[in-house]
């Protein structure tokens, strides 16, 4: 599959703090501290690099600027002395063209290089790309609908979506329920929210939850295994 960006980056701008956001969500895609956010909630809230091993697979909704892949593909570089391969799938519904992504991530000099090896295939449209110590897919659609087709099981999962108050399509319980049946037994997920919702749909759906500090000035945020895979 290869990507169209023409309609796919209408609702993002740049605020008057130069942080993109979204006006169709009403949200920033990260915080200023951009990777020390990254690293507190999706590698930590994950264990991750402790939990890194041969054949480790992310899942995550929400691939926005692709921060979560860069900051987990450096810490899987370092982690691993080898040529083994991170496996990486994310949904997408709307893709950022490599330009906005260029110029929401080069403050963040640590992944630069990443971020250029990279985009060279992502602005050819490229879904599927190789790198180095990496194996990435994105799937572009409505994750509610495109999840179904995905019959593979993750390690762990980066919930990245906007807000459940202005994106709720990506927090529902149906959805929960089948990232979970596509998650490996023990497998673990985080995310920046700690909405009732999402706790009691990742709940329901088989994780044992914890509820632990947040990033900046968030409070709070989610962190769960699969407890009943």
């Amino acid at each position: 599959m290869i990507m169209n960006f023409n309609d796919s980056y209408s609702h993002v701008f740049w605020d008057d703090n130069e942080q993109l956001r979204s006006t169709k969500f009403q949200d920033i895609f990260f915080s200023k501290n951009g990777i020390e956010e990254a690293r507190h909630v999706f590698m930590e809230g994950n264990s991750i690099p402790w939990n890194f091993k041969s054949g480790f697979h992310i899942g995550e909704l929400g691939f926005g600027t692709g921060l979560n892949l860069f900051l987990a593909l450096k810490l899987w570089r370092e982690w691993n002395t080898s040529q083994e391969v991170l496996r990486f799938t994310s949904f997408e519904i709307n893709p950022l063209p490599g330009k906005v992504i260029r110029k929401a991530l080069l403050k963040f000099p640590e992944i630069k290089h990443i971020l250029e090896e990279f985009l060279l295939h992502w602005e050819k449209g490229e879904t599927k790309i190789k790198l180095s110590n990496l194996d990435f897919e994105l799937i572009v659609g409505d994750a509610r609908e495109t999840i179904i087709l995905f019959n593979q099981k993750v390690d762990c999962w980066f919930l990245d979506g906007f807000s459940p108050k202005t994106n709720p399509e990506m927090w529902e319980g149906k959805l929960v329920r089948r990232l979970a049946d596509r998650t490996k037994p023990g497998g673990t997920v985080a995310t920046f929210s700690s909405a009732g919702m999402v706790q009691n749909n990742l709940s329901q759906a088989g994780f044992t939850i914890e509820r632990i500090q947040g990033f900046g000035k968030k409070k709070h945020m989610v962190r769960g295994k699969l407890t009943n895979g």
